[in-house]
């Protein structure tokens, strides 16, 4: 994660995509991560894979994550490159454990954004700017609410394992 701002694709999904979807119980166990992380979102959208790119952020609608305690469905992604996930709500444990493992998610409002238009992050604004690829449209700029310091710093450390063994004492120092 960068510092503060980040630049890239915003690829749109839908309303109540489950872990199933992007990491599929299908394949588990038997196949690898890289083996997963090819047939990521096939159900929702079969060419998702071959057009979203490391760096990129994924914008989702409600309740993005439910269904599912499984890790694995963060490792795929972390896999992908997903730079970030944007949506109005995510399943509380999928929540929990994209910070666990150092993905950066946030919730705000993601109704009416162009799916493949550039977007820009903005975590000192607090702001998720996405410029439709039509010129005569103007760019949409949503507001989310900031991350505690706390997580900010999981994340920053990659997650809270590697968090953990710098700050063992869950004592940040400036």
């Amino acid at each position: 994660m960068s510092e503060h701002l980040m630049e890239a694709t915003a690829w749109v999904l839908g309303d109540d995509v489950n872990t199933d979807l992007n990491c599929s119980g299908k394949y588990l166990p038997g196949k690898d991560e890289a083996y997963i992380a090819a047939h990521a979102f096939e159900a929702v959208d079969p060419s998702f894979v071959q057009r979203f790119k490391s760096g990129d952020i994924i914008v989702a609608g409600t309740h993005f994550g439910i269904n599912s305690s499984r890790e694995q469905a963060v490792h795929i992604l972390r896999r992908m490159g997903v730079a970030a996930i944007v949506a109005p709500s995510f399943g509380r444990q999928f929540f929990r454990n994209a910070i666990n493992n150092g993905l950066l998610v946030l919730e705000c409002d993601t109704a009416g954004l162009p799916n493949g238009a550039s977007a820009r992050l903005d975590l000192q604004t607090h702001t998720f700017t996405v410029t439709p690829s039509d010129a005569s449209q103007p760019p949409i700029t949503r507001s989310f609410r900031a991350l505690p310091e706390a997580i900010l710093a999981i994340l920053r450390e990659g997650g809270l394992i590697p968090f953990l063994k710098k700050y063992p004492n869950w004592e940040v120092t400036a």
